[in-house]
């Protein structure tokens, strides 16, 4: 028996967990559930479904990982979780399988933090190093890419989009996708404040690259101006820079409409 499992522990005969995993005191270990090299789970942690954790994860106390959806149109088809390396669950986070009609896989990259009661609903894809502060509930495919941060007590609306190196400042609601290296705050609306500039800083882009990305983004949050227009401004005036291109690009691709 593997000495790393607590004799409380509730760990299926078929679920496969490393020998150098650490399952803690009265956690839940289902059948179809992979835990990998290093990774802890401190105490009762529930892990069940078609659940695949990576390497070096630690899981706190009453986090729940692999529950079924909450979608009335899941009927218990083989859905996944699958979660990278080195990502820190919080205290009670909850994160669900995916859905067949939403891709099948919910799905948290490496290096991410997702502090208390973060709340991912079926087949949301979170990127590498993202941080979701306490309190942070992201309904049903929601993406949210790379250096991504969401403050705590945000709400995500279904298939919004957080772009990468955003900043979303707490008790936000986001019902449109949010740009790329941005600052938004507040709901209904939610507003593009400027660029992220101390975060962009900290993640070693360069000066010059900085400004053009803020002087984009304040073509693009213009009231006055159509949206077509402002793009076409945008690439005209900074094009010549990989990450306005990029955002140019997020807007073109959205969905769900970009906040402004």
């Amino acid at each position: 028996m593997n000495s790393n499992i607590h004799a409380t522990a509730a760990v299926h005969p078929k679920a496969k967990v490393d020998p150098t995993a650490e399952i803690g005191p009265f956690c839940m270990v289902g059948e179809h559930v992979t835990v990998g090299k290093g990774t802890r789970l401190v105490s009762h942690v529930y892990v069940d479904g078609w659940t695949t954790i990576g390497e070096d994860n630690i899981i706190f106390p009453f986090a729940s990982i692999g529950a079924v959806p909450q979608d009335l149109k899941y009927k218990g088809e083989p859905t996944k979780v699958l979660i990278g390396d080195r990502n820190r669950i919080r205290e009670s986070v909850t994160i669900n399988l995916g859905t067949i009609q939403g891709g099948g896989v919910t799905s948290v990259g490496s290096d991410t933090l997702l502090m208390a009661y973060t709340h991912l609903g079926h087949d949301c894809i979170i990127g590498n190093h993202v941080i979701i502060a306490n309190c942070g509930g992201l309904a049903g495919h929601v993406t949210v890419q790379d250096y991504a941060n969401i403050g705590g007590m945000t709400g995500v609306s279904q298939y919004v989009r957080v772009g990468a190196h955003s900043f979303i400042g707490g008790q936000s609601g986001l019902e449109k996708d949010v740009p790329p290296y941005s600052i938004a705050v507040g709901a209904r609306p939610c507003n593009v404040r400027g660029a992220n500039i101390v975060g962009l800083r900290r993640r070693g882009f360069a000066p010059e690259v900085i400004t053009k990305i803020n002087e984009a983004l304040k073509l693009w949050v213009r009231p006055d101006v159509q949206r077509e227009q402002c793009i076409l401004e945008i690439e005209s005036q900074f094009g010549e820079v990989a990450e306005v291109r990029n955002l140019v690009a997020f807007i073109r691709e959205s969905e769900a409409g970009v906040v402004r």
